[in-house]
């Protein structure tokens, strides 16, 4: 199996999921805050998606077992894969929310991390750096660039801020598929393996842990939390890879970083 090098009606498509994606995350910010459970917010989510933006949830019914809801919400040592509950937030609490929405047969694919009430230090940081992650990893795609060179500078950034990267769960191809090839781990080796090129869509998702990178995943089947119970933290975006950089495709109005990036 190789990437699917996406055709210019595709891209098109895809710009459109990506910024449909974005935009729930815009959307459910000012949500989050104490004593708000996590369902609480899929369900706004869910009718956001569905009923205003006319798409479908991705999440939803997908996989084995089913997924149960329209988005993801990991908190605290939750790494990945979280299923919204019925537990409030708490003050200091922090969340990654991951949306993936399908407009037109395609997918686009996007997380940031919330902060409920007066954000806790050390998650702060922890996303602060794992944001520095992703923006670093992006900055280099281009044609001719390696997925071991994405791997890379994200295991050094992290490992420098004394914390440790995921193995066990990486980005991935997307467009008609919500899961694509390549697979794009968060650590390697520059130099290594497969090259990006032109027409290619892919997310780099980075799950970084405060503590140790080995986790477990609960009965439920999908929750992935870090097996030594500290902090985790994650950020995502889909990205197209253009004949001479790079494009995001679900950049939010609240970060500032280009949408596109040439070389």
């Amino acid at each position: 199996m190789s990437a699917i090098i996406k055709t210019p009606e595709l891209i098109e498509k895809m710009r459109i999921a990506g910024k449909l994606a974005a935009e729930v995350l815009e959307m459910i910010g000012e949500h989050v805050k104490v004593g708000v459970t996590t369902d609480e917010l899929n369900t706004l989510c869910h009718n956001y998606i569905v009923d205003v933006q006319g798409c479908i949830p991705a999440p939803l019914n997908y996989g084995y077992p089913p997924f149960p809801k329209s988005v993801c919400t990991s908190v605290n040592h939750v790494i990945c894969h979280g299923i919204p509950d019925d537990k409030p937030l708490k003050n200091g609490d922090s969340v990654n929310i991951d949306v993936t929405v399908i407009k037109d047969g395609v997918h686009g694919d996007t997380s940031k991390m919330f902060f409920v009430g007066e954000p806790n230090i050390q998650a702060k940081r922890l996303a602060k750096v794992t944001q520095e992650c992703l923006y670093k990893a992006i900055k280099i795609v281009k044609p001719g660039c390696r997925l071991g060179d994405i791997g890379e500078i994200i295991q050094k950034h992290a490992e420098a801020a004394s914390y440790s990267v995921v193995r066990d769960f990486c980005g991935h191809g997307i467009g008609e598929g919500f899961h694509e090839e390549p697979q794009i781990v968060h650590y390697g080796k520059a130099g290594t393996g497969e090259e990006l090129k032109a027409g290619m869509c892919f997310t780099i998702e980075p799950m970084i842990n405060a503590g140790t990178y080995r986790l477990k995943v609960l009965k439920d089947q999908w929750t992935a939390v870090t097996k030594d119970r500290k902090l985790s933290a994650q950020y995502e975006h889909t990205l197209l890879v253009t004949e001479n950089g790079v494009e995001v495709l679900t950049l939010r109005n609240d970060e500032d970083f280009p949408r596109v990036i040439s070389h």
